[in-house]
């Protein structure tokens, strides 16, 4: 640290200090004083190329070899979809080697982008990056609902007066830090969300996270070099952001597109079954595998981009279509029941017409409006009613499902041409580049002696196919841990989480459906690990692990659902709901009361913590499922890989 910052940071330390004296820096129980001030001392990095300083909200440590600044956009349906990546890239990393920067870039067509933005800021002035986490989680989570009724709702939720937000969004100087962000982005060729620069270097989209890996982990590389040729730590960012930024200037790689990602070369081995709808060429050069559904908007949006490609290349092209109804789309499963009732009694020229047809009268997904729609191509409604009630094709759905998150075909519409990824409802030109390629390609392949219907299965032997979770070592838990499931199950499913983690909450629906689906096949084993940014998580574990004791395995497990259920309700997971949900299910509330004042359980609970980080879990949720490693709330489908995996291995 030079002599001039150690200055500012010393002046800034004993203003927090006044601050705190006088009462007027806290919010939520958050000094914001005292946490800017130590920001501004230890993370001014203003002066640098791609500047960061204590007015942006950051998660992980100021000295942290790799910076990652995120370039978002809180309306912007591809800033929500990386929201996954970057936890992971937390949970594997950790604070001490990566830092995580928001930067705002509210784009001019998501107009309620803006204000969430604003609300955002002063949540951020309020109560710190902890509040701004908070706040941008639930405001990821419900883009839908981005309004003024929500902004202070999710204020309260994130630990700040609503009040007191509504008062600093009245001095409008939120703009300011919304431009100068904008400015910074146009000034590095960011125009489009979500971007990033990596100390520097630069990566567009909604990238995978072996995307992330391969720059973060080359960023390491080179931080551990400056240091061990005597350059400081505070030093690294400004250091290699100037180097990288050079190396890679903005006007040798604008970002093009709001909603465009950097192209990912890797061919897929994604394969056709003999039940999915086709139209095209039968020996087709080239293979286009679009996972899509109903109900999504982007999904209609490229419908004129695919008639534009079968248009441009007739039979040397050949679209294969699987079905993806996301779950967040209530409609889009009914829908595609409908299509595939079509499908199977009038065949692929009807399933096609129905697909146009259904894309026409989006968002009218209703059943009658389903059942109208086939009645047009000779389907009796009673066939179509009896699809949709009965979800007759949820067994195919779910094949399918599995496939998109085994080669992390993350959102709709997802292509897949001849194994090159495409995400997004992409412009012709971008499926032009690739298409052209692949067919010069496929036809030096036919000229070599491979027949045309067999090109891609040709392309398959070559295609990569999705790699195995990771696996982790961790010891068996300790036998007065909380269970549900056959306790003599060969399976086990080590489930390390957060009573104020919102993903742990998220997570919890697909934990009822792995207990639907397998029943006694498996057992979950509860292991805490409360991080310590949420200061209210230590108590509500031992408080839940009381009633564990107190009353047992389903005890705690209702216990469980009621803090999880209160996580945005009033009062949180704080004391008095710990005390009024221990009551509510019987507890001895003297005992209970006891053993919150005394942490009681407080070093049991720090050791189930411990045997998680010993295993190297550093985040939450995660689950070690004999072995195998699963880190976020992952979809259904990536736990039936490790289950599956794990019956292998029996």
């Amino acid at each position: 640290m030079n002599k001039g910052t150690a200055i500012v940071g010393f002046f800034m330390s004993f203003l927090a200090g006044m601050f705190l004296m006088w009462g007027i820096a806290k919010s939520g129980g958050v000094n914001i004083a005292a946490e800017n001030a130590a920001n501004a001392g230890a993370a001014d990095h203003s002066s640098a190329v791609i500047p960061v300083s204590a007015e942006d909200p950051t998660w992980g440590n100021a000295d942290a070899p790799v910076t990652i600044v995120e370039i978002s956009d809180f309306e912007c349906p591809f800033c929500s979809r990386v929201l996954p990546t970057l936890k992971k890239i937390k949970a594997d990393y950790g604070p001490d080697k990566v830092r995580i920067v928001w930067k705002h870039h509210p784009l001019p067509f998501h107009k309620n982008a803006r204000p969430a933005h604003e609300a955002s800021i002063a949540v951020f002035e309020l109560g710190g990056s902890e509040a701004f986490w908070k706040f941008h989680d639930l405001a990821f989570a419900n883009r839908s609902g981005l309004n003024a009724d929500n902004f202070k709702k999710w204020a309260k939720e994130s630990g700040v007066d609503p009040a007191k937000m509504e008062e600093a969004l009245k001095s409008k100087k939120q703009g300011a830090k919304i431009e100068a962000d904008m400015a910074m982005a146009s000034k590095v060729g960011a125009s489009g969300t979500p971007a990033f620069r990596i100390n520097g270097v630069t990566l567009s989209g909604a990238q995978p996270f072996e995307k992330f890996k391969e720059i973060v982990d080359q960023q390491l590389a080179e931080a551990k070099k400056l240091v061990d040729s005597g350059t400081k730590a505070s030093e690294v960012y400004p250091t290699l952001v100037a180097k990288n930024a050079k190396a890679s200037p903005a006007a040798a790689g604008k970002e093009k597109d709001a909603q465009e990602p950097a192209q990912d070369n890797t061919v897929w081995a994604v394969p056709v079954f003999e039940d999915d709808p086709v139209k095209g060429g039968k020996d087709a050069l080239v293979t286009i595998i679009e996972f899509s559904e109903f109900q999504c908007p982007f999904c209609k949006r490229v419908g004129p981009t695919v008639k534009q490609i079968m248009d441009t290349y007739g039979d040397d092209v050949r679209i294969v279509w699987k079905d993806n109804p996301l779950p967040f789309h209530p409609r889009a499963q009914p829908a595609s029941n409908a299509a595939r009732e079509v499908f199977k009694q009038k065949g692929n020229q009807a399933f096609w017409a129905m697909n146009e047809k259904l894309f026409e009268i989006q968002p009218k997904l209703e059943d009658e409006d389903l059942k109208a729609v086939a009645k047009e191509f000779g389907v009796p409604e009673m066939l179509i009613d009896s699809a949709i009630k009965g979800d007759r094709y949820a067994e195919k759905f779910e094949q399918t499902q599995d496939l998109a998150t085994d080669f992390e075909a993350r959102g709709t519409p997802h292509f897949f041409i001849n194994g090159i990824r495409m995400a997004g409802a992409q412009p012709f030109e971008k499926f032009k580049e690739v298409i052209d390629t692949q067919l010069a390609k496929a036809k030096k392949m036919v000229a070599g002696g491979v027949p045309r219907a067999k090109v891609y299965d040709e392309i398959l032997k070559e295609g990569k196919s999705p790699p195995p979770p990771p696996k982790k070592e961790i010891d068996a838990a300790p036998g007065d841990s909380p269970v549900k499931g056959s306790k003599s199950a060969k399976i086990v499913i080590q489930e390390f989480s957060d009573f104020e983690c919102p993903f742990c909450s998220r997570v919890n629906p697909t934990m009822v459906q792995i207990m639907e689906k397998y029943g006694k096949e498996v057992k979950v084993v509860w292991r805490n690990m409360p991080l310590p940014f949420h200061k209210n998580a230590p108590l509500a574990a031992e408080a839940a692990y009381e009633m564990y004791k107190q009353k047992g395995d389903e005890a705690f497990w209702k216990f469980h659902d009621k803090l999880f259920a209160s996580q945005r309700e009033p009062g949180g997971i704080e004391r008095a709901n710990l005390e009024k949900f221990a009551e509510e299910l019987g507890a001895d509330m003297a005992a209970f009361k006891k053993a919150l004042d005394e942490r009681k359980h407080q070093a049991r609970i720090e050791a189930d913590a411990e045997a998680g980080k010993k295993a190297g879990i550093s985040g939450t949720p995660g689950f070690v499922i004999n072995g195998y490693f699963i880190s976020g709330a992952q979809p259904f489908g990536a736990f039936k890989k490790a289950i599956a995996l794990a019956k292998a291995d029996l």
